[in-house]
Formats: C-alpha cells, structure tokens, sequence
C-alpha cells in the first residue's frame, strides 16, 4: 500500500504505463481474434467439402448402379481421375472391388511433417493453438489400413449398413484434413434381407482449403507481430511523454507538500505546447506564488512582532516606573502611556487580525452589482456629520451618472475610508480632503486628493507595505498602525482594479483607485 500524494488516504498506486500498454493491446486482441475467425472460415469450408463429397458419392454410387463388376475398376479410375480424388467400391462381403490409385496414382500424398520446412512448421503450430482455443472437433489420424477393407473405414460400415451417405475427416501427418464420404451401391442383383449394401467411397484431402487458411493465418501472425511490436514502442513513446512527467510533476509536489518548497525546482517543460506543459508551468507558477505567500507570511510576522514589540517596550518601561513613582501628577502621566500603549496595541491586533483574514475573507466574498458613487457619497456625508480633528472637511464630487462596479460593497468601502482617514491625518489645519468618482466607457475612478505635504517621489511604493508608516508630526503616536494602506491594495487587486499614489499639482497626495465597469 501507498499513501496519495495529496492527502492522508491510503490508496494502491497503479501507474498509467500499464493501462496505455493495456489500451493499445485491446486493437491487439481485436487482430487476434481475426485468427480465431479464420479457423471458423476453415470449419465452413470443410463443412461445405464434406457436403459436396456425399453428394458426389450418391451421385458417382448411381451411375455405378447396374454395371458389371468387371467394369467397376474402370469407372473408378475414370471418376478418380476427374474428381482428383480416390474411390474405392467395396462389395456386400466387404472386400475391395476397385480402386482408383491402381489405375491414376496417388492423387494426393501424406507428407512427413520432419521434411517440411520451418514455415510449416509455424504454420502447423498455429494449426494447434487455434484448434486448442477454438471449437475444431478432434479428429484422429489417417492411415492407410493393413488390410483394405470395409470393416478399416467407419463411414463406409455405416454406409453398407444404413444404406445412407456417411463422411469423417481425419488427420494427416502433417494435420491436412483428409475427407471422406461413402454411399451405399444399390445394385440389380437381388441380395439377401438386411444384407449389407455394396458401398462407394469417396476419399480427397483438403489441402487447398489449409493452405489458403495456412496463407491467410501467417499474414494475420506477421501483421499482430508488426503491431504488437509497434505498440510497444508506442506505448513507451506515450509512457515516457506522459507517465514520466507526471511522476516527476508528482515527486516535486510531494517534496513541497514536505516543506521543502525553497529548495524544490518544478521542471515547466517549455518546449511542450500540449495539456502536460499546461499542467507543468501551472504547478511551476503555484509553487512561485506559494514561495512568495511564505516570505510574505515570515515578514509579516516579523514586522508584527517588531510593530507590537515597541509599545510592549514602552507599555513595560510604565507599569515599572508606576510602582516607584509616588508623585500623583507623575502617576497620571504614566496611566495616561499605559492607556496610549494598550490603545495602539489593541489597534495593532484589530488592524493585524483583518489583514490576516482578507484573503479567505475576499475568496469568500459574494460579489454584486453596486453604483460606486452612491457608496462614496453617503460615506463622506458620514463625515460630515462629525467634526474631523484640526478642522479638516470632506467634499464630495459625484460622476453625474452611475458608476456601476462589481464587487464587495462592503470592502470597497473600507478602501474608501482608508484613503478619506489617511487624507485627514496628513492635512494641514482647516484643510479639504476632494473625493470624487468619475466614469469612463471602461473604467471608474475613486480620487481621493489632500492638501498635505505630499508623497516623497522615493516613498511612492513603499507607503503600500505593510507597518510602513510615515506620519505627521502633530498626529499623536501610535494612531495608525501603518496597515491601511496594505490593505486597500489588496482588496483594490482583488477586483482586478489597481491604486496608485501621486502628488498633485500645487501641493498635497492624489490616491486614485482603477475598477473595471461592470
């Protein structure tokens, strides 16, 4: 047993080498079944022989019908002759009264399979193992007999006897099917009550009809072994352009899922145009991007612990002093930091704890259709119903039509009150932060403008990490925790936007954040 590679699940490794291999047999098997239906195209056309032979004894046996025994041996020569067969008549005692061969020849041999070549040889070997498999009735061999006579051969006892045609096959040597149909001679002489009949018998090898299915069955071997071996070789071609990068597809996702993602290179196979390629660069890019949620996880956690270490440091520095100062104007000034510290700690944590859960929280997200505008207009009439600190204002200017976006309401307004709150912090006393959202045939634009000191031209890209923090002088420390920022740009490229800092014309920061029209 082996354990899956993506999970804890014990489950049996099968490798797809084996079921490619298994695939390209099946055409295989189909080939090979055309061997087995030669056999049967055999067995239909010794079926047909055999007919055609009884009928040719009953109709050999009829003309013979009346004429003299001493005439018989020449009849048979001259029927043997034609048919290219033998015919033998046997009388009602059973004995041999003519036979062919003595006039023609032999008109067909029995071979000694030892001299043949090795090509029957295979031949005859395929004979067997197709007859062995398939349905070919056993048949014994043939041999001619010590003494001929009727009692040597079964088809024509049951000639004489039934008085019916009869044929067998039987086996030569070198497993040609010799067939053989026997009649029975019905004669003039009149012969005693179930006496038995004078009989006819036919006998011719099959030697055409095995040599065409010998000739039909060694092309169809030669072809299977042409196949057999080009799906081999196929079946390695595909083994190795598809089992082989798969494995070490899967090898490299096992190391990582070990933790050994710094030091593993998942190979891209870039010459490769087809699924495997996609697969493989996809794997590639994910173990890219999964390095890079790593580092970012490990920084962020540094810089949590140095942003959280330093009102720690002075939060401690307080409560010791506390225990030795005895001066009441002192001691309240000491409550007062330990309250500052265990404010912005506590800012720390609810600032962190949302940056922790905004990418499950976005992948989760169910996104809809909203007018952007509407959003930000009631927003800033938030503002104006409260006084900002130093006397600073929000006016809001809308697109005059709408602005529909598709997204998380909710998200989208926590960008816009990031940026409206960073543009309060960093404006002068009395100053005005301009909102405005405006559409265009593609896009819609949140602005949020102030009259600040503005962005430091080297500062524009780091304003957006995280805990980076470079505020003004006259805000109380520990206000913001430097996550605002971070987060709004996560949130705006969630949505396939973008949000970019500059520095306007006369003074002061633009934050411009880009969505798609919906």
């Amino acid at each position: 047993m082996t354990r899956d590679i993506g999970g804890d699940t014990p489950n049996r490794s099968f490798s797809l080498a084996p079921r490619i291999l298994a695939v390209n047999v099946f055409a295989i098997l189909v080939l090979t079944g055309s061997i087995f239906y030669l056999d049967s195209f055999r067995e239909r056309l010794l079926d047909q022989r055999r007919a055609e032979m009884r009928m040719q004894a009953v109709l050999i046996a009829s003309f013979m019908a009346g004429a003299p025994p001493a005439a018989l041996p020449a009849i048979a020569a001259r029927y043997g002759r034609v048919g290219a067969l033998r015919l033998r008549v046997y009388d009602r005692d059973g004995a041999l009264a003519a036979d062919s061969w003595r006039a023609t020849g032999p008109t067909f041999e029995l071979r000694d399979p030892a001299d043949d070549p090795f090509r029957r040889d295979v031949a005859r070997f395929l004979d067997q193992v197709v007859e062995a498999v398939g349905s070919f009735p056993k048949i014994v061999g043939y041999a001619e007999p010590a003494v001929d006579n009727r009692a040597a051969w079964a088809e024509v006892a049951a000639a004489a006897v039934t008085g019916r045609p009869a044929d067998t096959m039987r086996a030569a040597p070198d497993r040609i099917v010799i067939i053989s149909a026997a009649a029975p001679l019905f004669g003039t002489a009149e012969a005693p009550e179930n006496a038995p009949f004078a009989t006819v018998q036919l006998t011719r090898d099959s030697r055409d009809i095995t040599s065409l299915v010998r000739a039909e069955r060694l092309s169809s071997f030669y072809v299977f072994l042409f196949v057999l071996a080009a799906s081999l070789l196929l079946s390695n071609y595909l083994a190795s352009t598809i089992v082989r990068p798969l494995r070490q597809l899967a090898l490299a996702a096992q190391r990582v899922r070990l933790g050994r993602a710094r030091d593993v290179t998942v190979p891209r196979f870039n010459q490769r145009r087809d699924e495997i390629g996609q697969l493989a660069r996809a794997l590639s890019d994910m173990t890219l991007t999964l390095r890079e949620r790593i580092d970012a996880t490990e920084a962020f956690a540094a810089d949590v612990a140095h942003e959280i270490k330093n009102p720690l440091a002075s939060l401690s520095s307080a409560v010791d002093t506390f225990g030795r100062v005895r001066e009441p104007r002192l001691q309240s000034q000491l409550l007062e930091v330990i309250r500052t510290d265990v404010g912005r700690i506590d800012r720390l944590i609810t600032d962190i704890a949302d940056a922790s859960r905004l990418d499950a929280e976005l992948s989760r997200s169910r996104y809809e259709r909203f007018d952007l505008g509407t959003q930000v207009e009631r927003l800033v009439d938030g503002y104006s119903s409260a006084p900002l600190p130093r006397g600073v204002s929000v006016a809001y200017a809308g697109p005059g039509e709408t602005a529909i976006v598709y997204g998380d309401n909710a998200r989208l307004a926590q960008v816009a009150r990031n940026l409206i709150d960073n543009a309060v912090s960093f404006s002068p006393p009395g100053g005005i932060v301009a909102v405005a959202v405006t559409r265009s045939a593609r896009h819609v634009e949140l602005r949020v403008d102030d009259n600040g000191p503005g962005i430091p031209h080297e500062n524009r890209d780091d304003i957006f990490r995280r805990f980076y923090s470079e505020r003004p002088a006259a805000e109380d420390f520990g206000r913001h925790s430097g996550l605002g920022l971070s987060i709004s740009r996560t949130i705006v490229e969630a949505h396939d936007g973008s949000i970019v800092a500059a520095n306007r014309t006369g003074g002061g920061a633009r934050f411009t954040v880009t969505l798609p029209v919906a």
